[in-house]
């Protein structure tokens, strides 16, 4: 039987407590990140997967706010779907409530306060949604690991346990928030229990995965960049790298405009129609350049 098209979610709840007093009107994922707003970052990892199904999953309040940005997707060539989380516990409870809307497809998950950027990270995203069987995540040098999931590696490589916020880290490399699952990830996020702090963790779902012998840990190396958006210093930090890379390189960053005419979910008439919207901004006059430079779309890789 034919695997269905890998679907994607993105978590973008919670009260965003770490960024108060400026996530008391507004959710963390529409706040700023430089040019743009902070979700387009992780639907834009998830275009460039080649995901076209992505479901939105946030609280009660938020929700509008996300559909009136976003709408349906049809202006980038994809498709939305929006879901309400009642209460914030953990990460798992994602595939719970996307169940349904899943129906046995594959899945990605990005968290949405996250943002990835490396060379041809478009090959290593498409790679991981090619796979038919078993889970890819990805890992990341920090400096501070006990704050995150984290995976340590036998002599040969292999990812050897996980541990979630460890007081005593076994290595430095931490799970980023994104994770490529089979059409199995529901099965098994039905068995995940809750934990001592009262969430579903990713890290457990992790670890079937890993207990089976069907976890793939790619590991991010120099030249890539993993930003959690989710404090007010990694906020700014994330813009500014943002800012330098578009204003000194002349590529856009986090982009779903971008990515879905890269991707050919839109054609360049489309993009100048999504350019116009923005006109007045920066955004706005790349947008314009990539549309009208024939060659571009060829020339660079994403």
């Amino acid at each position: 039987m034919q695997e269905k098209p890998m679907k994607g979610i993105v978590l973008a709840g919670g009260s965003g407590t770490r960024l108060h007093p400026l996530t008391l009107a507004t959710s963390k994922q529409l706040l700023p990140v430089y040019d743009k707003p902070m979700i387009y970052y992780p639907l834009s990892t998830l275009m460039l997967a080649g995901i076209q199904d992505i479901m939105i999953i946030s609280t009660p309040q938020d929700i509008p706010q996300f559909k009136r940005l976003l709408g349906d997707g049809s202006d980038w060539g994809v498709n939305f779907e929006y879901c309400v989380q009642p209460k914030p516990e953990g990460l798992t409870q994602a595939f719970v409530l996307g169940k349904d809307w899943l129906d046995g497809a594959p899945c990605a998950l990005v968290l949405g306060d996250n943002l990835i950027f490396a060379d041809h990270l478009s090959v290593l995203l498409q790679q991981a949604a090619q796979r038919q069987s078993g889970a890819t995540v990805f890992a990341y040098q920090v400096r501070d690991p006990e704050r995150y999931g984290v995976v340590s590696f036998d002599e040969e490589g292999k990812a050897q346990q996980i541990i979630e916020k460890p007081i005593d880290p076994p290595s430095n490399w931490a799970v980023t928030g994104l994770y490529f699952y089979d059409s199995k990830v529901t099965e098994y996020a039905k068995e995940v229990k809750l934990s001592p702090r009262g969430e579903y963790e990713i890290t457990d779902l992790n670890k079937m995965y890993l207990d089976n012998q069907e976890l793939r840990v790619e590991r991010l190396g120099r030249g890539c960049a993993w930003l959690d958006a989710g404090m007010p210093d990694s906020l700014m930090q994330a813009g500014t790298f943002v800012q330098t890379i578009q204003s000194r390189q002349g590529m856009l960053v986090g982009s779903p405009e971008e990515v879905a005419f890269r991707r050919g979910f839109i054609d360049a008439d489309q993009l100048r129609v999504l350019a116009k919207r923005v006109h007045k901004t920066e955004l706005g006059r790349m947008l314009f350049e990539l549309a009208n430079d024939v060659h571009h779309k060829d020339s660079k890789q994403l």
